[in-house]
């Protein structure tokens, strides 16, 4: 069975993979860096799974692939309120398209101006933690939790959404 993942994201692939791994242990897993057709930093849950979706549909021409995963991270507005906000889509080759959201968090005001003035969240972190390449780890979300969830554990609740729906899905068939 083969996985194709809209990315080269660790914190990304490390979900799918982790995931993945307990329902098809005979996996194997393809990363394909694909655009989400978004902006840089989505701005809201809508485009976000935009993004998560076209990032999984661009992945269905390989006819030997199961399945294509997108994995979107971004942020929404609430209130006055900015909160990490993240999507994921699971597109089938037969066409069919699953999506799921994860976990929320409110983001600090400093780093909520940044990314109002076009900033993406990534960087901004990177300047906020005086540290490099953040998404690829615990992200914003790790930092914001002191660690208690990672990035990858958050898409790791996404996979297991995408994963319980197309199962169930073939289930009803």
């Amino acid at each position: 069975m083969k996985i194709i993942i809209g990315t080269t994201n660790k914190a990304k692939t490390k979900a799918v993979q982790t995931i993945s791994r307990m329902y098809y242990p005979d996996a194997s897993f393809v990363n394909k860096e694909v655009n989400s057709l978004v902006s840089a930093q989505p701005m809201s849950n809508e485009e976000t799974r935009q993004g998560a979706i076209n990032r999984a549909k661009q992945l269905m021409g390989h006819q030997d692939a199961v399945f294509g995963i997108g994995l979107e991270g971004g942020v929404q507005e609430i209130d006055g309120i900015m909160y990490i906000c993240n999507w994921g889509a699971l597109v089938t080759n037969n066409g069919d398209i699953f999506t799921a959201t994860g976990a929320g968090i409110p983001l600090p005001d400093e780093i909520a101006k940044k990314l109002r003035a076009g900033a993406e969240l990534g960087p901004v972190m990177d300047v906020y933690t005086n540290r490099k390449g953040i998404r690829h780890d615990e992200g914003a979300i790790g930092v914001f939790t002191d660690g208690l969830i990672t990035r990858s554990m958050m898409f790791e609740h996404i996979m297991y959404l995408l994963i319980g729906q197309y199962e169930l899905s073939k289930k009803l068939l």
